[in-house]
């Protein structure tokens, strides 16, 4: 018999803000973390607007000598884990390591550690660039630093698949406890891709939204007037644990990972099936692995990027999936208010979802002003939404054709 897993603590780094309560209630009241970039000198840039975490301070959970040893990344999730482990009210040292593990996701890695040593290799020579570069910008750094600072032995690695990581790496957590290879992970994911070269590399691609005129509006999703995403970072890490677990030791549950679902496009690159058919698969796959019905859904953190193709293939895909119940379901995107994460967004979007699903508030999508004809589902557009949310959807779709989804809900069989 399938072990039943928990979420016991939440951990968010992000444009908005860097604490869960925090970022919460500014979602709720409609702000926006996206502005004029500050880290770096935009000039002659085709974009000079994101989700910049700009004010970072990580001293709070990372020690001044470990902030010379990792990307930027890292440190986010580092951080992100910090706020989970502490939520939790977990204790490493009185749990056996064997039986913990970290599961993580990122898109990307330490590309600002790839952008400093190349600079300094091309302008220096080989004989200057760092010692720590390779340990600096691998994808499975942030986990090996986390499992280093909570002393954990269990089943470490990390999931890239673009945009979908976080929430792969979710699912994956899911199944490792499910499946009796360990009692609790940390899990999420991690992205700090707001710099020279990632903002070059998306504009240049036509990926970016262009509308920075007032960059708090340039993220619209499901709005006829987007024109691409908007880049930020940040991470959003959970603890997923076994229930039994949880309760032996008197965790706060907050809720349980039901069911999750990936499939791939097989397609293009970059666009996505424009009917959103491996979206759709994603979705049902989490449903079927949820034992749950289209109908027992309420509520869906959706991809929602505000790129063209991408929210009508989205909105096409859960048409397809849920039926008419689409219509009846509260929709919203967390893009429209920090941007785009990347591997990092299905982290914070399931924070998103678990605070949705516990205060019964839909948060909404803003800058939602003209509709746009074929994405006419419930989107929660620029106000919030109360409503009894038990069941709730996490999607992220990424570059490759990489599909994923997960499912929370309050607990089962009347067990609170």
């Amino acid at each position: 018999m399938k072990r039943r897993v928990v979420v016991t603590g939440c951990g968010v780094v992000s444009s908005l803000s860097c604490q869960v309560d925090e970022f919460w209630r500014k979602l709720l009241a409609g702000e926006s973390g996206v502005h004029q970039l500050r880290r770096f000198d935009t000039t002659g840039f085709k974009v000079s607007f994101g989700g910049d975490v700009y004010d970072w301070d990580p001293s709070q959970y990372v020690s001044k000598k470990n902030i010379k040893r990792i990307d930027l990344f890292t440190q986010f999730a580092l951080v992100a884990s910090g706020q989970a482990v502490e939520d939790s009210g977990l204790d490493f040292s009185q749990e056996d390591p064997f039986r913990c593990g970290v599961i993580l996701g990122s898109g990307i890695g330490g590309l600002q550690e790839i952008e400093t040593q190349t600079a300094r290799l091309l302008s220096k020579g080989p004989d200057r660039v760092s010692a720590m570069t390779i340990p600096k910008l691998m994808l499975n750094a942030a986990g090996g630093h986390i499992s280093i600072e909570y002393g954990l032995k269990g089943p470490n690695y990390t999931i890239a698949t673009a945009c979908a990581s976080a929430t792969n790496a979710l699912g994956n957590a899911f199944k490792t406890i499910q499946y009796d290879d360990a009692d609790i992970v940390i899990t999420g994911g991690s992205e700090a891709a707001v710099t020279k070269m990632g903002m070059s590399g998306f504009a240049n691609m036509r990926a970016l939204s262009t509308n920075g005129e007032d960059p708090s509006k340039a993220s619209r999703p499901f709005d006829l007037n987007r024109d691409g995403f908007v880049l930020s970072e940040g991470a959003g890490v959970l603890v997923f644990e076994e229930l039994e677990h949880a309760k032996a030791r008197g965790a706060e549950i907050y809720c349980e990972v039901l069911g999750c679902g990936a499939s791939g496009d097989a397609g293009h690159i970059t666009s996505p099936d424009e009917e959103g058919a491996g979206a759709a698969r994603a979705m049902a796959n989490a449903l079927r692995d949820a034992k749950l019905n289209p109908s027992d859904v309420c509520y869906i953190n959706a991809h929602g990027t505000s790129t063209p193709l991408g929210d009508k293939a989205e909105t096409r895909a859960m048409k397809s999936v849920f039926g008419e119940h689409a219509y009846k379901v509260s929709i919203s995107s967390t893009k429209s208010q920090i941007g785009h994460a990347l591997g990092a967004s299905g982290g914070i979007e399931l924070v998103v979802s678990v605070k949705a699903l516990v205060t019964g508030v839909a948060p909404p999508t803003i800058n939602l002003d003209t509709p746009d004809p074929e994405c006419d589902l419930d989107y929660t557009p620029n106000e919030p939404r109360e409503r009894p949310l038990p069941v709730c959807m996490s999607n992220s779709f990424g570059f490759g054709g990489h599909n994923a989804s997960i499912i929370v809900g309050k607990l089962r069989n009347g067990v609170s």
